[in-house]
């Protein structure tokens, strides 16, 4: 592979950047237009939520690789290749994919005029859809990028659409309300195909009344089907129609449970569609997912973690896991979070489960200075970027402690590429 090539591909997509975020359908229907509408080829299952989107896309995507079939996984953000965004059974589209299809659909675009009129999440979806037929996969499990209604991803026609939670984020684009939010996140319905759901109260009400309107089956978890943990990743799970005991999931945190019971419903819900996974490939699938970023370990003695969680309904749910998992041993928390985020309620969440904040900031224009946190910790550490961050938290760490990256995928992504050279 000619790595100036891919550089030179990377540096054409990202430069799409400038033109932000486009939220509606036109621009990604002409992008598509253009090279012959893949996605119109491809069997899916499409994925919203504020939180556990990737998470559930992988652990479908697993299974049903398990059971045999060719699977295309379409996630973001990625954390230190771009190359991780689009996979077939779990495999990265490669540098030379990479080129090829970039040169490929930029050049239609430009033929067909429509050139001017794309995101970088337009062309990398329409890149995903195409790589995706190429390799003449199954099914491809799609997981949106913000939202639902007016998200690129929502052109294609799914077997099954899942809605994961619904949560206060992205506020600004999707509504100040969980209402509001869980109408922009029910858009990814189509009328007659069945959703699945991990969203409670006013946000579920939103939801059971679009799944009416389009006359679509609505599996909720804890109603439709249910999980029961059993002990430190394991868990049972009652379906609409299969029931597994004592399964062993590879992901740490409780709400990894969640996380694979709507996986399961999904799966579940694909069968009459001819995609049918057995008690066995559900235990192999599960038992080895793989997902990272997400309470990932990556270092021993002391023990570092890193964790995606980037709004408050993410963090809640990582100080749950400290508590229960780490409440006998000195905690660190490197934190580098974006301006847009709330931040405020996100330190918030953490008090009482950290003794020691090192505050940061991942290298964005996003990012939020790390010194305007300064007084929302006590006592804390700040940083000027996430090395440096780092390089303060091995500095005050024992090997009996714990330290913890998050408060953006950028964040946990710049350390996954720093930590092998500082610890």
């Amino acid at each position: 592979m000619n790595d100036a090539a891919y550089e030179n591909s990377l540096k054409y997509l990202f430069g799409l950047e400038k033109f932000g975020s486009v939220f509606g359908l036109g621009n990604i229907s002409r992008l598509l237009g253009a090279i012959g509408d893949p996605h119109r080829s491809l069997r899916t299952v499409h994925i919203a939520g504020t939180n556990g989107k990737g998470s559930v896309a992988t652990m479908i995507a697993c299974i049903l690789k398990a059971a045999g079939y060719r699977v295309g996984k379409y996630t973001s953000p990625h954390l230190v290749s771009f190359t991780e965004r689009i996979t077939v059974d779990e495999e990265e589209i490669t540098e030379g994919d990479v080129v090829s299809l970039t040169d490929y659909i930029r050049t239609r675009a430009h033929r067909s005029g429509s050139d001017p009129f794309y995101t970088f999440f337009d062309f990398t979806t329409a890149l995903a859809f195409e790589y995706f037929r190429r390799k003449e996969v199954d099914i491809a499990v799609i997981e949106t990028g913000l939202g639902g209604r007016l998200d690129s991803t929502n052109v294609i026609e799914p077997m099954a659409s899942v809605i994961t939670n619904v949560a206060f984020d992205h506020m600004s684009e999707l509504g100040g309300t969980i209402g509001k939010i869980a109408g922009e996140k029910a858009g990814i319905m189509k009328k007659g195909v069945p959703v699945i759901t991990g969203a409670r109260g006013k946000a579920l009400a939103v939801l059971e009344r679009s799944a009416r309107g389009l006359s679509s089956p609505l599996y909720v978890l804890g109603r439709d089907f249910v999980f029961r943990k059993k002990g430190n990743k394991r868990f049972s799970y009652r379906g609409i129609a299969n029931t597994y005991d004592d399964v062993s999931l590879n992901l740490d945190g409780d709400h990894q449970l969640s996380n694979a019971a709507l996986a399961l419903c999904a799966v579940e819900a694909l069968s009459p569609e001819g995609f049918v996974a057995t008690p066995d490939h559900v235990r192999d699938a599960l038992g080895t997912v793989k997902w990272q970023g997400r309470l990932e370990t990556v270092r021993q003695r002391p023990l570092v973690i890193l964790d995606g969680a980037h709004n408050v309904s993410g963090v809640r749910a990582l100080a749950r896991f400290l508590r229960s998992r780490y409440r006998d041993r000195r905690k660190l928390v490197v934190f580098g979070v974006m301006r847009d985020k709330q931040y405020e309620r996100m330190l918030d969440a953490m008090k009482g489960c950290i003794d020691l904040a090192i505050l940061t900031q991942p290298k964005t224009d996003r990012a939020l200075e790390a010194e305007n946190m300064r007084h929302l910790a006590h006592n804390p550490i700040v940083t000027k970027d996430t090395k440096s961050a780092l390089r303060k938290a091995r500095q005050f760490a024992g090997e009996k402690d714990v330290i913890l990256v998050t408060g953006s995928f950028y964040t946990i992504g710049e350390a996954k590429r720093a930590v092998n050279e500082i610890f």
